[in-house]
């Protein structure tokens, strides 16, 4: 049974997520939970003390009494760093998405979401992946504002001896797109077809099941094409490939699902 704890200002969302992980126990395919509520960050690091042994993953709002935005994002990386905790938010800007996976959050999730998406979700967070809406990986960058340079040299007399932020963490190293083709012809044709489908947000189960060979497979191909882009993690693999693969490879469409649905489930390419 895995402990999970919902931290939410609003008792019946938390209760609506209750009932929506009680239902999923009488399928056999889903796994039992156990879900803590907390109300506040103060709340919810109290809970994490009392249950450290055996607390799985955090579900955390970014609009708490005691903590605005990324703010108890930030704490909990400080106080708790070896909890997963995954963002459960109405707030679906593409910056404030990035933003949290760069401070850490194994996940991102929207309050619309859907008793199905929260499900899947929550299975492949648990298993050590990292889930952010597919959506966002295939969506453009921000374009920069034409007057951004300006606006920043006329406040900057203004705001002189105000404090400069810190820039947020790196989430995927900077390539250039000649840069990008140049590993991109490292990977073999299996491996393409791999990361193509990471970017449109599948799990390895679903890329297995789709390319028609085992999960371990899939794993392998993934190890390798972190390696060969020179990146850490999956979400950096994503995100780097997601601007560059419609430019490089003609990958503006969704990939065919293969003829045969039945996957060879010994195969190992």
């Amino acid at each position: 049974m895995y402990r999970l704890l919902i931290a939410d200002d609003h008792p019946l969302f938390r209760d609506a997520i209750s009932r929506t992980l009680s239902l999923s126990v009488s399928d056999d395919s889903a796994p039992p939970y156990e879900l803590l509520q907390a109300a506040s960050l103060a709340e919810t690091l109290s809970l994490i003390d009392a249950h450290a042994d055996s607390l799985d993953l955090l579900l955390l709002d970014l609009d708490l009494p005691d903590s605005h935005g990324l703010e108890g994002l930030t704490r909990l990386r400080q106080e708790a760093d070896w909890l997963p905790v995954a963002i459960l938010s109405a707030h679906e800007a593409r910056e404030t998405v990035l933003e949290a996976l760069a401070l850490g959050a194994v996940g991102y999730l929207s309050k619309s979401s859907s008793a199905e998406v929260l499900r899947e979700a929550l299975a492949r967070m648990l298993a050590g992946e990292v889930y952010v809406p597919a959506r966002l990986m295939r969506a453009a960058p921000r374009p920069a504002l034409a007057s951004q340079a300006a606006s920043s040299s006329a406040s900057a007399s203004v705001s002189a001896s105000a404090p400069v932020p810190s820039p947020a963490p790196q989430l995927a190293p900077s390539l250039s797109e000649a840069e990008f083709a140049q590993r991109w012809q490292t990977l073999t044709t299996k491996q393409r077809g791999v990361l193509e489908r990471m970017v449109l947000g599948e799990s390895n189960k679903m890329i297995a099941w789709q390319l028609g060979v085992a999960e371990t497979t899939v794993k392998s191909h993934v190890s390798a094409i972190l390696h060969k882009l020179g990146v850490a993690s999956r979400v950096q693999a994503i995100l780097l490939a997601s601007h560059a693969l419609p430019v490089v490879s003609g990958a503006s469409a969704p990939p065919a699902a293969p003829q045969c649905a039945t996957p060879r489930r010994g195969a190992h390419e």
